[in-house]
């Protein structure tokens, strides 16, 4: 179960936990109603495909009143708080457990109504079996099989009818439970008033429909794997320092702030910071990385990793619901649970199925029974061919397309370090035209250094008090380039000197006042606006630029400023960059960069990445207005035609990569944000997919997993929509004129259980798709 804040205009709250029951998509519609039925639940979303609830609401709605809206419909709600006051068993464990004694009930279901299906199957047809029994064709011994299947094996059905008639409403359910009481009931009638029996069909369609869910039920236990792979990894206990002496603990009691020892080939408990040791890490089960990460002092490290070679001490930072591993789990669960636009579809053509269906079946009897050609046999094909209406018609695989592709779609990509925040960003992410990626830390390492120190030949300033002065200057700073500095000047073992009057200006640079002198260090624009004169020294500036290197001036601020020198820092592209580019511009995908660099620099970077549109000199607040600029002119352009004077009405999507707090409003603002792993939780929480990988490579992988993701959803639709397309009429029997075919109602309940059982099949095929 998840809990998190919402910005509303009242405060509000949102919570997401697994409801046990659901049967059919319109099982799922039930309690959604009821849910939104309830004061004060302000939007509620039910998920058949991973049976969880996804529900916001006020601050005085209680959790007693979600589960009696559940219970309500006829189901069944765990709330983490319900489940602790009973013991310490969380709400996944007691699904996980719940579906597994249901698996085990259907089980037992299948097995014993499949003994007596076979046994009235035989009793019925005495003429093609001819070894039977003959107290198997005695119509008592016929009812007294059949009753067992019919209300024991089958009383699921009866309770769902029940649940739904209570709250205006019917299911698939409802239309078993007509289909299969109508055959057997005519039976009864039969056997005391004379007649045809009908007892196989009753119990051979609830057989068929029971293995269907048990079937399924298994299928879809493999959906989840991703999430219970990822629970699996964290561990149990942590080697804490108490003192003089190191205790082993369970990992829920440690506590923010703990001393933990960690040896070679043991999991890192939880999050920290190391403060003794250096080691090689295995991050791979949560980055996808398989390269060990070499890990110093300082270095942070991450829950549930391995720890491959030296002993270390770290100090936790982040524990529970806090950690990397707990925001994986939570963010792939809530992404399972969420809804794609392309389910909409299916949604609405759900919520009218089975009034439908139950009118077509009516007329079918109506039809049949007034209009057989074969008048003796009328009221026999009217009441088949009636409960093969019934029993055909499936609203599962209609419910399942779309679910259950985006839980093995999402599973997948978390098996890769690419988490996908919810249901829309995986299918959006297939139809992006323009992609911005920010330079700083996305395309380049984010890891830049000292290049150049150059001191003005006029002044005789040496290059090493040029840097002093700057890492002074840069200790009140929160540039990303301050601390480049300064590590350069302690690598020199240069001491910094007091700084007074400090001050930050906003996209230019610092100044501040060193033993009574003031001094400023920046760019052209702080330059020019405090009258510097840094001609003499432009075309080497320039040609630094053009390097790719990012250059700041450092003066001396008096009467008639003076140029001190230029100091040049430079960051490495990602190794990844090229590469991922040239795949994306290969799928027509428009590149463009993003950079508080000048013109000049940020070409130099973009023209080493392959990027040819570059937006330069954007501040860290212009980011997201640029990315809505990029979105209205590519709009304006794909939506015309030129060559026709055609108007479209498709609307490019765009996409921006970041990682930093300042890149938070282009991520939300962008119709796919994509936060790097190795950014801000700020970033992370803005962005629709978060590579915890690191790899731009990822950024294409994500593209063509939803686009693998999106065909299986379609072919999903197309099966599950023309499955009740043809075979409804089918068995109304609109093949009879012309080929004198009728469907069996137990050959409809074969078909209508291994409808739902393809598409869970079909979804699991993404486990397999390589990225």
């Amino acid at each position: 179960m998840e809990r998190s804040l919402s910005n509303n205009n009242q405060a509000s709250q949102k919570l997401s936990f697994p409801i046990i029951g659901m049967h059919c998509a319109s099982c799922a519609r039930l309690i959604e109603r009821q849910l939104v039925r309830t004061p004060g639940v302000l939007s509620a979303a039910v998920n058949y495909g991973s049976e969880t609830a996804s529900v916001e609401y006020t601050s005085d709605v209680k959790e007693e009143d979600l589960a009696k809206a559940v219970e309500g419909a006829g189901y069944r709600a765990i709330l983490d708080q319900r489940t602790k006051d009973r013991g310490q068993r969380t709400s996944d464990e007691i699904k996980e457990e719940a579906k597994k004694k249901e698996i085990k009930e259907l089980k037992l279901k299948v097995i014993v109504s499949s003994i007596l299906s076979v046994l009235i199957f035989a009793g019925s047809f005495p003429e093609w079996i001819t070894f039977v029994p003959k107290i198997l064709s005695n119509n008592i011994v016929l009812f007294i099989l059949a009753t067992p299947v019919q209300f024991w094996a089958g009383w699921q059905f009866y309770l769902a009818t029940r649940s739904g008639l209570k709250n205006r409403t019917a299911s698939m359910d409802t239309l078993i439970a007509i289909g299969t009481s109508a055959a057997y009931g005519y039976s009864v009638w039969s056997m005391i008033f004379g007649g045809d029996k009908y007892f196989d069909t009753a119990v051979i369609i609830i057989t068929l429909i029971l293995l269907g869910r048990y079937l399924e039920a298994r299928a879809k236990l493999h959906t989840s794997d991703a999430i219970r792979k990822l629970l699996a990894l964290q561990a149990k206990t942590a080697r804490v320092i108490r003192g003089s002496t190191e205790v082993d603990i369970p990992i829920e009691e440690v506590k923010v702030g703990d001393i933990i020892r960690v040896r070679p080939g043991e999991k890192i408990p939880v999050d920290g910071v190391i403060t003794e040791g250096v080691s090689s890490i295995d991050e791979s089960m949560v980055t996808g990385e398989s390269i060990p990460v070499d890990k110093t002092v300082g270095n942070s490290v991450i829950g549930a990793t391995i720890n491959k070679s030296g002993t270390f001490l770290f100090k936790a930072t982040k524990i529970g619901s806090d950690t990397m591993l707990a925001r994986v789990v939570k963010m792939v669960a809530e992404a399972q649970s969420s809804k794609a636009p392309i389910q909409r579809l299916a949604d609405v053509v759900s919520s009218y199925f089975v009034p439908i269906v139950l009118i077509l079946a009516v007329l079918t009897f109506v039809i049949w029974f007034d209009f057989s050609p074969i008048s003796s046999e009328a009221f026999k094909h009217a009441f088949t061919n009636m409960v093969a209406v019934l029993i055909i018609a499936c609203p599962c695989a209609l419910g399942l397309a779309t679910p259950t592709a985006i839980m093995v779609g999402t599973g997948k990509g978390a098996e890769h370090g690419i988490l996908i925040k919810d249901a829309e960003s995986l299918e959006i992410a297939n139809k992006i035209k323009t992609i911005v990626f920010d330079k700083t830390g996305t395309l380049t390492e984010g890891k830049p250094t000292v290049t150049d120190v150059i001191s003005s030949q006029k002044l005789n300033v040496k290059s090493q008090k040029l840097l002093q002065l700057a890492a002074s200057l840069e200790q009140g700073s929160e540039h990303s380039l301050a601390e480049t500095i300064i590590k350069k000047t302690h690598s020199l073992k240069l001491k910094t000197q007091k700084v007074t009057n400090f001050k930050a200006i906003h996209g230019m640079g610092i100044e501040g006042e060193i033993e009574g002198k003031k001094y400023i260090f920046g760019n052209r624009a702080l330059m020019d606006k405090e009258k510097i004169n840094y001609k003499n020294q432009e075309s080497r500036i320039m040609n630094l630029e053009e390097e790719g290197k990012t250059v700041m001036l450092l003066a001396l601020r008096q009467a008639q400023g003076k140029l001190l020198g230029i100091i040049a820092v430079a960051d490495t592209l990602k190794a990844s960059a090229k590469d991922a580019v040239a795949m994306l511009q290969k799928r027509k995908i428009d590149v463009w960069m993003v950079t508080g660099d000048n013109e000049r620099t940020a070409k130099a970077i973009a023209r080493e990445a392959g990027i040819n549109n570059v937006l330069a000199g954007v501040l860290p607040n212009e980011k997201a207005s640029k990315v809505n600029e990029l979105r209205i002119k590519n709009n304006v352009l794909s939506n015309w035609d030129n060559s026709k004077f055609i108007k479209h009405n498709t609307e490019p999507v765009i996409a921006f990569v970041g990682d930093g707090i300042n890149d938070a409003p282009a991520l939300a603002a962008a119709d796919v944000g994509i936060a790097m792993g190795s950014g801000t939780d700020i970033a992370m929480e803005s962005a629709g997919i978060t590579l915890l990988n690191r790899d731009l490579n990822s950024v294409v992988s994500a593209i063509e997993l939803s686009k693998k993701t999106l065909n299986v959803i379609k072919q999903n639709l197309f099966w599950a929509f023309g499955y009740n397309i043809v075979l409804i009429p089918v068995a109304m029997g609109v093949l009879y004129p012309f080929f004198g075919w009728l469907l069996n109602p137990a050959i409809a309940a074969f078909a209508m259980a291994a409808s739902s059982i393809s598409v869970v099949g079909n979804s699991l095929r993404l486990k397999s798709v390589r990225l």
